[in-house]
C-alpha cells in the first residue's frame, strides 16, 4: 500500500480508538515517524495531509528541516538527545517539541541554549515505565523529584510525559504502562509543581497506539505502519 493509504488506515484506527474511549479525535496528534526514511517519503505524506513528523537523531532532523524549509511541517524530536547536540536546535523555529528529557545535564543545556537565543523550548519528560535496562528515561519513582528540580528553569517548558513501552506482539500487555504514565501525570499535576498543568502524554507506537489512545495518549508516534519497515 502507498503512504497515503497507510495514513488513511492509521487515521481510521485512531478514530475507532477515540470512539471507544469517548474522546474527540481532535485530542490526538499523529506524529509520523520518518526516521531513516528519505525526504521523498515525507513529501508523499505531506501530500496526503500529514504535517507533524518525528525524528530520532538531530543530524537527520537538521537535514530534513533544511530540505523541507518552505513546507508546512511541525517537527518533533523523539529520540535520545545528547546535550552537545542541543545547540543545533536553536536554528529550528518549527521544532514543536522535544520528547526525551531525562537528566539534569540535558535540562540545564536546553536552559542555557534557550537563554542564549531568547527561546523557550517545549519539552516532555521521558519516563521508563517498564524499568527496561536497555531504554533511556527516568524511573517513575524519581520523576516527581526530577520535575521539582528543573521546575525553576525559565527556558524549558515541561508540557507532559513520554514513554516507550516494551516491544511486544500483544499490545494489551502495554496497557498498564500507558495507564501508569497517565496516572503519574495526574499525580504530578495534583502536586502543583509547575505554574501550569501538564497535558501531553506521548505514548504508543505502530504496534500499540490504539491501546495508548484508550489510556489517554494525546500524541502517538507511528512510523512503520505509515512508511513501512525500516531498512
Amino acid at each position: 500500500m502507498s503512504i497515503a493509504q497507510n495514513l488513511n488506515e492509521v487515521r481510521a484506527l485512531i478514530e475507532g480508538a477515540c470512539a471507544r474511549a469517548g474522546r474527540s479525535v481532535e485530542d490526538v496528534t499523529l506524529i509520523a515517524v520518518s526516521k531513516t526514511k528519505p525526504v521523498s517519503a515525507v513529501e508523499e505524506a505531506l501530500k496526503a495531509g500529514q504535517q507533524v513528523f518525528g525524528e530520532n537523531r538531530v543530524q537527520e532532523l537538521r537535514e530534513k528541516y533544511v530540505a523541507l524549509e518552505g513546507a508546512p511541517v511541525s517537527w518533533h524530536l523523539i529520540g535520545t538527545l545528547q546535550s552537545n547536540k542541543v545547540k543545533y536546535l536553536n536554528e529550528m523555529e518549527r521544532l514543536a517539541l522535544i520528547h526525551s528529557v531525562d537528566n539534569e545535564k540535558l535540562a540545564m543545556e536546553i536552559e542555557r541554549q534557550g537563554e542564549k537565543c531568547g527561546r523557550i523550548f517545549d519539552v516532555l519528560l521521558e519516563v521508563n515505565m517498564a524499568h527496561e535496562d536497555t531504554k533511556a528515561g527516568l524511573s517513575p519513582e524519581e520523576a516527581v523529584d526530577f520535575l521539582k528540580r528543573i521546575a525553576p528553569l525559565l527556558h524549558l517548558n515541561v508540557k507532559g510525559l513520554m514513554t516507550i513501552a516494551p516491544f511486544t506482539e500483544d499490545a494489551e500487555s502495554n496497557r498498564r504502562y500507558f495507564a501508569g504514565l497517565h496516572e503519574l501525570m495526574e499525580t504530578m499535576n495534583a502536586k502543583k509543581i509547575l505554574p501550569q498543568e501538564m497535558h501531553i502524554l506521548s505514548m504508543g507506537m505502530s504496534g500499540d497506539y490504539t491501546v495508548a489512545i484508550e489510556e489517554g495518549a494525546t500524541h502517538v508516534r507511528v512510523g512503520t505502519a505509515i512508511f513501512g519497515e525500516r531498512q
